[in-house]
Order: structure tokens, then C-alpha cells, then sequence
């Protein structure tokens, strides 16, 4: 059994010791060694090369996910793997769990159609922008929209320009003439050649996607997958997805009949109807809509950004098609594999109890306030003891920052994120904006150096303001 050795701080060494205790079966054998600092997150990889002398008897050591520095120099010191485990140390079971099934998440099936409904609106030069961005979410293809009784004089030249910029690209019309004019341009796909327009499949080389007269007559969308079968044309399938309250469960049924008829046609599902019509977050209704689309091994998504609420659906849709992909492949529920699409809430927003917290706070010997949050509520503590509460408001006459502008805004800014964690059940850590998942995308950290202090820390230094935003790193 492989033998880990984790390197830690005074604060958190029981805690550490206890987790590692707790998890049962057993996956390896442990040693914690704390290195003689106090807060485990001030961590570096210097630090280690001063106060762990080799030889080290481990096939791996690991350290706190905050842990700064090169670590792959320490393993060539150590003659082994020198790792980082996970920012809070209670989350260490579950990133071992992970570890163990081999979750990968670079593996889909299903393509995303990123439509930009009102391309015709837009000039050529703002088209190739959007589709960068929709691409840089995770978009395979850019469908360009064309709205009702709009010219698109400008339909060719939007085609050349992203086809030039190496996207494949749809266009998406009611108008037979501009299904024609779209193929014969290079659009890769056509959507949607009914029963009745089928004949446009013969002009141009684009692959269409196939879809019936009526959403319900499901007889004429297979009479007419069988007559593309039939002159070996490649195509994509749509039974059309119907928003709520307005047919969505009797259009999950075509869909299953049509996987059922024809288990190996590239089937594509239209999902804008119900991220955007539905008045919900749209990182829980992405979710269910891939995971339906892997029960359904569907080739493809189409999905829109219209609504300022479903400005992220592309973005959401490339984490979900992963994950439910995954699930599926591993034959495992859906969970674990990523936090991503928990933009509001989280399954395990408080890691420390109460109680956990009040221990933390008696071995506190300096004047630095740290801020935590647990079920109960938010609590600040330093060496002059601990204050709890829901409340900031009423929190913050006890701190004493009357004379302290700065000071007194940073931990106001703290204290309103702490809030807001409590309340909507989110992990709280200090010195760290709130964790949105893919509804916000953060900046790349540098695990080779320590952050570099706030704006209002640069302008305006407390004595103890440095000192302070380096032992507020959360213990891990």
C-alpha cells in the first residue's frame, strides 16, 4: 500500500490527522509532519527544502493545495512525487475518491451548435467576434441565424470570414434561398431540410439536418431519414425539443422513439427552447438537458445566448456534455466528477463546525482576524478572542477598525463575501472571491508565487496589514 507523508501547520495538524483517520476503506497508509509554521497555507516550496531534511521514508509526500512554489524540484531532492493536494483539507476524501475512479474529463460525444440568432443584424467583423468567444467557451460549431422577413446581404462574406478563422460554421433559416445560398458559400451544415425542402440537399454539399412538417409527425421525419439512408447522404436528425408547460415531456418521447427506430443516426437536439424560455438558472437545466443528450448518444446540441440569464449556456454546456459523458462511460452517478456547473450552491459548503472554529480560535496567538464561515453563521477571531453572528452588521461594531479605513474595508469586503456564502450555502474562504463555477471565469493562479496584496492593501499599509492577508490563508 503506498505510503503518503503530509506536511502541514500547528493549526491544522489535529484537523489533518482526523480526516485522514476517517477515511475508510483505507486507500494508503499516512504520516502528517508539521514543518514549524502556524498557518499550513504560508507554505513554499523553499520553506520545505529548509525544514524537511531528506532522506524522507514515503513513495509520496503532499502538501497543502496553497502550497506555493516549485514542487517538482523538491521531488528531484526527494527522489519522489512532491503533490498539492486540495485548498481545504476536510475535501481531501473526495479528491482521493476522484483520483481512484480516473475521471477524464477532455472526452465528449455530443458537438455544441452555438447560434448567433441575429447574425443578419450584425456586421461581418462583429460576427467574427462573438464567434470567438462562443468557440473559446466551447462551441464546435458557429450556426448563424437568420431572422424572419431580415436581408442577409452579407451572408457569403460572414461564411468566408469564419470559415477563414477555421470554424466550421451552419446557417440556420426558415428561407429556402438562404439554405442555398449558405451551402453554396461553404456552410458545413443546413438547418433544417423538412420533407418539403429535402430537394436543397441536392444543390449544395452541406449536411443538413433533418427535421419532420410538424414536430408531431414523427412519420414524415423517418420517411425522410430513410430516403437520406437510402442515397448514403450523411445528415443529422432534430424531433424538436418543445419548451414547458408546451409539450417538453411528449417531446422527450419523439426523441426516445427515434433513437429506438434508428439506434445509429446522428441525432442533434435543439436545448435554446428551454434555457431560454425557462426563467432558472441555466447551469442545472444544461446539465439534465446533456445528461439526456448521452442517454440518447445525440451527435450534437444547439444552443443559444440571447437572454442575459443564458449568457453562459455554451460555456455550461461544454462542462456538462464532459461530465455526463464520463458518468455514462464510467457507469457512476454523475457526481464527483466536477464542481463546475454548482454555480450557487455547493454539496459541501461548510467544511468546519462551529465548534471546529472555536478550537482554531483559542490557538490563535496573534492580532490578525481571520474570518470563517460555518452552518451556523459567519465568525471573526483573533487573539482577543471570537465573535459569531449572521449578521455582519453585527459583527463589525466589535472589531474595533474605527481609526483603520483600510483595514476596515477589506474586512468589510470579507464579511459581505462571508455573508453571502452562509446564505446561499457556498464554501467561504478569505482572501479569495466567492467560486461561481462556470458562470464566472477566474484568472489562472500562479502556484509558483504568493498572491501579491489587494489594491487597497498597495495604497494604504496597516502594520499588521500584510502580515494579515498572509496568516488569513485558510489551513489546509
Amino acid at each position: 500500500m503506498e505510503h503518503i507523508v503530509f506536511l502541514t501547520g500547528r493549526l491544522a495538524q489535529p484537523s489533518l490527522a482526523q480526516v485522514l483517520a476517517s477515511i475508510d476503506p483505507p486507500l494508503f497508509t499516512w504520516e502528517v509532519r508539521e514543518i514549524g509554521l502556524q498557518v499550513a497555507g504560508l507554505m513554499t516550496a523553499d520553506l520545505i527544502r529548509r525544514r524537511l531534511q531528506a532522506p524522507v521514508a514515503a513513495d509520496r509526500i503532499m502538501v497543502p493545495g496553497r502550497c506555493r512554489g516549485d514542487l517538482d524540484a523538491l521531488a528531484g531532492l526527494y527522489g519522489m512525487p512532491v503533490v498539492r493536494g486540495p485548498d481545504e483539507l476536510k475535501d481531501l476524501p473526495r479528491h482521493f475518491d476522484r483520483a481512484a475512479v480516473g475521471v477524464d474529463l477532455s472526452r465528449f460525444e455530443t458537438h455544441i451548435f452555438a447560434e448567433i440568432v441575429d447574425a443578419s443584424t450584425l456586421s461581418v467583423a462583429a460576427i467574427v467576434a462573438r464567434a470567438r468567444r462562443l468557440r473559446a467557451d466551447g462551441a464546435d460549431v458557429i450556426d448563424l441565424g437568420c431572422l424572419p422577413a431580415t436581408p442577409f446581404p452579407h451572408l457569403e462574406e460572414s461564411i468566408a470570414a469564419l470559415k477563414g478563422e477555421g470554424h466550421r460554421v451552419s446557417v440556420d433559416s426558415l428561407e429556402p434561398d438562404e439554405l442555398l445560398r449558405g451551402g453554396r458559400a461553404g456552410a458545413d451544415y443546413l438547418l433544417s431540410l423538412t420533407p418539403d425542402t429535402r430537394w436543397i440537399a441536392d444543390e449544395v454539399a452541406s449536411t443538413p439536418v433533418l427535421i419532420a412538417r410538424e414536430p408531431v409527425d414523427e412519420a414524415s421525419l423517418y420517411e425522410l431519414i430513410e430516403d437520406f439512408q437510402g442515397r448514403g447522404r450523411s445528415f443529422l436528425a432534430d424531433s424538436i425539443l418543445d419548451p414547458i408547460p408546451f409539450g417538453l415531456l411528449a417531446s422527450l418521447g419523439r426523441y426516445q422513439r427515434l433513437r429506438e427506430r434508428f439506434p445509429t443516426v446522428d441525432i442533434m437536439m435543439g436545448i435554446g427552447n428551454l434555457t431560454e424560455l425557462t426563467e432558472a438558472d441555466t447551469s442545472g437545466i444544461n446539465a439534465l438537458l446533456l445528461g439526456i443528450a448521452a442517454e440518447l448518444r445525440a451527435a450534437a446540441v444547439l444552443t443559444t445566448e440571447v437572454s442575459p440569464h443564458a449568457r453562459r449556456a455554451v460555456r455550461e454546456a461544454d462542462l456538462a456534455r464532459r461530465v455526463m459523458f464520463a458518468a455514462r462511460e464510467n457507469q457512476s452517478l454523475p457526481k464527483g466528477f466536477d464542481d463546475g456547473l454548482m454555480t450557487v450552491h455547493e454539496r459541501r459548503p461548510f467544511p468546519d463546525s462551529a465548534a471546529e472554529i472555536a478550537r482554531n480560535a483559542a490557538a490563535v496567538k496573534d492580532p490578525n482576524y481571520r474570518v470563517q464561515v460555518s452552518q451556523e453563521g459567519i465568525h471573526v477571531y483573533n487573539r482577543d478572542g471570537l465573535s459569531s453572528h449572521t449578521d455582519p452588521f453585527e459583527l463589525y461594531p466589535r472589531l474595533g477598525l474605527e481609526d483603520d479605513g483600510g483595514h476596515a474595508f477589506y474586512l468589510g469586503v470579507e464579511l459581505a463575501r462571508a455573508e453571502i456564502a452562509w446564505q446561499l450555502g457556498k464554501r467561504y474562504v478569505q482572501d479569495r472571491p466567492l467560486d461561481w463555477g462556470c458562470a464566472f471565469e477566474h484568472a489562472a493562479e500562479d502556484l509558483l508565487r504568493h498572491r501579491a496584496p489587494g489594491a487597497t492593501m498597495r495604497r494604504r499599509r496597516h502594520p499588521d496589514t500584510n502580515e494579515d492577508r498572509k496568516a488569513n490563508a485558510q489551513d489546509s
